[in-house]
């Protein structure tokens, strides 16, 4: 199935090579090509399951106003769209664009309740409620950033967490400067104040997308 991918998806983990050509025939698949802000899907269009296979996406929810609230992003080997389909949803009540060139494998995610009972279905969906755990985690830890306070507040404990998580002060967000400010909820140029104002405390240096930590805070 090098057609399709080189690194087998997380969402295909464990399937055998032979059982594939008939499962992604049977969710539709078919792989696409997608360049830097253009959109994969629009809120309302038929639901779909997104397998990156290189390139990042950002999944985002508007309001009628255009407000925009980043919910996530997806890399190579992740996915996005499941949720929706896994709940038996036609539509897709968000957007995804991508914010790097993209290759993505596109499953119909409409037919995932049609599947016949078989092993390869079966660790499918096995790979899909561990996907969905991981992401419920996620989901759990983004609210708990959204719950703090202040901006700073926020931001100390977004940029903490990502600390833990490398394992390193060092470490690179998946977002830039407007992106980080929608998955906060916070206002870009409140959020640009906060990150000069602990530049020059002393607390974290930081380079587009990089970050170094310098000091501990009651947030680590």
């Amino acid at each position: 199935m090098k057609k399709f991918f080189e690194t087998t998806p997380s969402i295909l983990e464990g399937i055998e090579q032979r059982d594939l050509p008939r499962l992604l025939n049977s969710l539709g698949a078919h792989r696409r090509s997608y360049a830097r802000g253009e959109a994969v899907s629009h809120a309302g269009s038929r639901c779909i399951i997104g397998v990156l296979l290189s390139g990042r996406v950002q999944i985002v929810q508007e309001d009628l106003w255009g407000n925009r609230s980043v919910i996530g992003t997806a890399g190579a080997g992740e996915l996005f769209g499941e949720a929706f389909a896994c709940a038996g949803l036609s539509q897709m009540p968000v957007g995804v664009f991508c914010i790097e060139p993209a290759e993505l494998l596109l499953l119909d995610g409409t037919r995932l309740s049609d599947l016949e009972p078989s092993p390869a279905c079966q660790r499918l969906n096995e790979n899909l409620l561990r996907i969905l755990a991981g992401k419920a985690v996620a989901l759990i830890q983004k609210n708990a950033f959204m719950s703090r306070r202040t901006t700073r507040e926020k931001l100390l404990s977004y940029l903490s967490a990502q600390a833990r998580q490398a394992g390193s002060p060092a470490f690179t967000i998946p977002f830039d400067r407007q992106q980080l400010a929608d998955y906060l909820g916070v206002e870009r140029s409140a959020m640009s104040a906060e990150l000069g104002k602990l530049r020059r405390e002393g607390i974290l240096e930081c380079r587009r997308s990089s970050f170094l930590l310098h000091q501990a805070s009651e947030e680590m």
